[in-house]
């Protein structure tokens, strides 16, 4: 099937068929699509939590106001952004980066040396703004890739991001959460599967300049 007609088929799930879960092959599939997308940099300022602790998960429900999709899906995708970008953030990235690809990483130095000028030049709330927006990339990968293989989700913004970042830790870990991917099976249950997409017309949506 194209992309297209997957994302056709695919619908934001209300209510997830507990019953049914990701196999595990299918789950490092979504996995990798999510590692392969591309960020700002190549940097990947982000950590993506696969929560599957049914305990966790119900806490997280209560500061998510009850939303059934953090209890109901086979898997919750949290992306994480960091809070900071430190020099030790690009130095780690650009010995990745060499140590890969077999080359001297003092090559990169110049490079090394604008990105770490870019990150300071910015305040904290700037930081987080732009970490945070690299976390949606890895979330439409995610959506576009549990579509192709008809497994559902549901992009989720409405939580409590101080409450998730408590009862994960987050904070010490210099990361807080993001936004959600609810990924799973839909319920038969689940009318929102038979409404059509709503989406504006193309001619609206797009203008060729």
């Amino acid at each position: 099937m194209s992309i297209v007609e997957s994302l056709k088929w695919r619908y934001a799930t209300k209510k997830f068929d507990t019953a049914k879960k990701i196999s595990k092959e299918n789950l490092e599939y979504l996995k990798e699509a999510v590692s392969l997308i591309p960020s700002s940099y190549g940097l990947q300022p982000y950590k993506v939590l696969v929560i599957e602790n049914p305990a966790i998960r119900e806490k997280l429900r209560e500061a998510a106001w009850g939303q059934a999709q953090l209890t109901e899906a086979s898997q919750i995708f949290l992306f994480c952004n960091f809070t900071s970008m430190g020099p030790e953030k690009i130095d780690e990235f650009l010995n990745l980066g060499a140590a890969i690809n077999n080359y001297d990483p003092a090559s990169t130095k110049g490079y090394g040396d604008m990105m770490k000028g870019q990150m300071a030049s910015m305040s904290g709330e700037q930081i987080i703004n732009w970490t945070s927006k690299q976390t949606y990339i890895a979330l439409g990968s995610l959506l576009a890739a549990a579509s192709e293989l008809r497994i559902d989700s549901c992009p989720m913004e409405g939580f409590d991001k101080a409450k998730f970042d408590e009862i994960l830790g987050l904070k010490e870990k210099g990361l807080t959460a993001s936004v959600i991917g609810a990924v799973g099976y839909r319920s038969a249950e689940d009318s929102h599967q038979f409404l059509k997409k709503v989406r504006k017309p193309m001619n609206e949506l797009f203008e060729m300049i």
